[in-house]
């Protein structure tokens, strides 16, 4: 499993992050953090007013003391002053860099080039760890600002102390074993807590299934609820007990720390009182400078703890995201062309999921004509989504390479190509928008414009499931929302193909058994009409070199491509016309005809 030993250095970042805080907000974070230091001057000089007010009371001196009970009074009251205001600025610029920080995270995943991330374990591990990090980052600027001001108290409170001894310096070293131990312990839990992720999200994924509405039905069709309790409760035991014993073993040795500490005090009182012969006001400033020494140090060490934990590992992997993201599009140096005049290639093409050893794509050799409606078929696990999902650059090739008009894919920028795709997949996701947005959302420039949709429905043949909404396109889907109404699977999936449709001049058209909801009469009229536009298209209205690529089981539709290509045991085994195919009395012809006596 992948650890933070291999998370980019801390200190850079750090660095990083602050300086992503300092673009949101660049005067908010002067303003606060210039008001957490004056805020600690006050608060630091108490302890040197009542060495005054001591001292003028034992030796009679009127203005002393009055001196003192004004310095104590002004620091009151601007302590409380300061730390109001510092707190509401500091408020008002955490609420304002929050959703940054959430924004900027949230689009990292969302734009990562390929989607190998989501289903590679130990990745998997460190963005869990993050998600939960970044709901809390925007706190590590409070705790810089509060560690600022606790080292100017400590920095104040030193100078206090030594201008009574020198000596009394060394309180400070006597603190070094807590500030270590700080900077330690949340390392250690950190790591005990990514040790034990994939237990933890075994135990949320767990608690989704017994809590959530889709799994619903089937959980209680088979009576596995309590069954999921205690698997739950057994995978979040797996977690913690790590995490338990790494918290325990480290707040013993930071019990240690502070009895050191402890002990260095008392050592301070007495040297002062009895090894110097302080003067009563000497010791009182002593007494009161050293126990506030105590609370700045664990104020300090705590803050120091909390940006080690969160801030620093956070912001590592906030920087690992970063860099991640960067690494996939670093070498996309080449332009998407505007049409197809070649077509495209695949070259001793081979893929393996992540995770696993097995190619799913195995030394693939494929040419696919500009302007050609091709079909891939085979049984199920032989590779065709897996070929729809690389061309889609959702994922990169092991080895070999993916020719545009002979440009290498890789060194395109995966989002201009993408702006250049379209097309409708199996497992569609269902936006519950207003239907007009879910369809829309395939053209995002053209959300809004009404006229397109429309179109990109009516090439969908969805215009009697949307004429049968309540409000027409202004209809909100999805039941849990107000208004909102739930629609058929087979609906959803019109809706799905009508967004896979909203772009009028794709390179790549993408259908994915796009219709597998449908019958099949519904997917071939639907087909036919768009693979004859295709031609159409390629003769001369859309002189683009547009390829459709469609994926089905259904033969009937097949049949219709000009190119078929037929997968299997992760090989491409034939391609050729549908009357080439059945001619070879191969692969293609077999299963055809199987298909087509179940029909008879």
């Amino acid at each position: 499993m992948s650890s933070v030993d291999d998370l980019p250095p801390a200190l850079p970042a750090m660095w990083r992050a602050l300086k992503r805080g300092y673009e949101a907000e660049p005067k908010l974070l002067t303003v606060a953090f210039v008001l957490s230091l004056l805020a600690a001057v006050p608060d630091a000089l108490l302890a040197l007013w009542l060495k005054f007010l001591a001292d003028g009371l034992l030796e009679d001196d009127r203005a002393l003391v009055i001196t003192a009970a004004l310095g104590l009074g002004v620091s009151a009251t601007l302590t409380w002053a300061l730390r109001v205001v510092s707190d509401r600025t500091q408020r008002r610029f955490r609420d304002m860099v929050t959703i940054a920080l959430e924004s900027h995270v949230a689009q990292l995943q969302a734009t990562v080039a390929t989607v190998a991330h989501h289903e590679r374990p130990e990745f998997l591990d460190r963005l869990a760890v993050l998600r939960d990090q970044v709901f809390v980052l925007d706190h590590m600027y409070m705790s810089l600002f509060s560690t600022a001001g606790w080292i100017l108290r400590l920095g104040i409170t030193l100078v206090l102390l030594v201008s009574i001894h020198p000596a009394l310096a060394l309180l400070a070293a006597f603190a070094l074993p807590t500030v270590l131990t700080s900077a330690w312990r949340p390392a250690v839990e950190r790591a005990a807590e990514e040790r034990g992720a994939p237990a933890n999200r075994l135990a949320r994924h767990l608690f989704d299934v017994a809590t959530t509405a889709p799994p619903g039905k089937e959980v209680r069709v088979t009576g596995i609820g309590e069954r999921l309790v205690r698997e739950r409760r057994a995978a979040w035991e797996r977690w913690y007990a790590g995490v338990a014993s790494a918290r325990w073993g480290s707040a013993i040795w930071h019990t240690l720390a502070w009895t050191i500490f402890s002990g260095g005090y008392v050592g301070a009182v007495v040297f002062v009182a009895y090894g110097i012969q302080g003067s009563p006001g000497e010791v009182l400033l002593v007494l009161a400078a050293g126990a506030r020494l105590s609370a700045y140090i664990g104020a300090t060490v705590g803050e120091i703890g909390f940006l080690r934990g969160i801030w620093m590992d956070g912001s590592r992997r906030m920087a690992w995201l970063e860099d991640y993201a960067a690494s996939l599009i670093e070498h996309t140096d080449a332009e998407v062309p505007a049409v197809l005049e070649q077509g495209i290639r695949f070259e001793h093409v081979c893929f393996a999921y992540p995770g696993t050893e097995r190619n799913v794509l195995d030394d693939v050799n494929l040419e696919l004509p500009a302007g050609a409606v091709v079909a891939i078929v085979g049984e199920n696990g032989a590779g065709k989504t897996t070929l729809v999902k690389l061309l889609c650059r959702l994922y990169e090739p092991g080895a070999g390479r993916i020719l545009i008009d002979g440009v290498d894919l890789a060194r395109m920028p995966p989002d201009d190509w993408r702006t250049r795709l379209a097309g409708a997949f199996q497992d569609f996701f269902r936006f519950e928008f207003q239907a007009q947005h879910t369809v829309g959302l395939g053209d995002v420039p053209r959300l809004d414009d009404a006229p397109a949709v429309v179109t990109a429905v009516d090439r969908a043949g969805a215009n009697d499931m949307v004429e049968r909404l309540v409000a027409g396109l202004e209809t909100q889907l999805g039941p849990t929302w107000p208004q909102g109404v739930e629609v058929s699977f087979g609906e959803w999936q019109k809706l799905s193909l009508a967004r896979g449709f909203m772009r009028d001049h794709p390179l790549l058209l993408l259908l994915d058994e796009p219709t597998a909801a449908l019958d099949a009469e519904t997917e071939h009229a639907l087909f036919g009409r768009y693979a004859a536009a295709a031609r159409g298209g390629r003769a001369a209205v859309s002189p683009d070199g547009r390829i459709t690529l469609l994926v089905s089981h259904r033969f009937s539709t097949v049949r219709m491509a000009d190119l078929i290509v037929v997968l299997d045991g992760a090989k491409v085994v034939e391609v050729g016309s549908h009357e080439d195919l059945m001619a070879r009395r191969g692969q293609y012809s077999e299963l055809y005809e199987i298909q087509a006596a179940a029909y008879r």
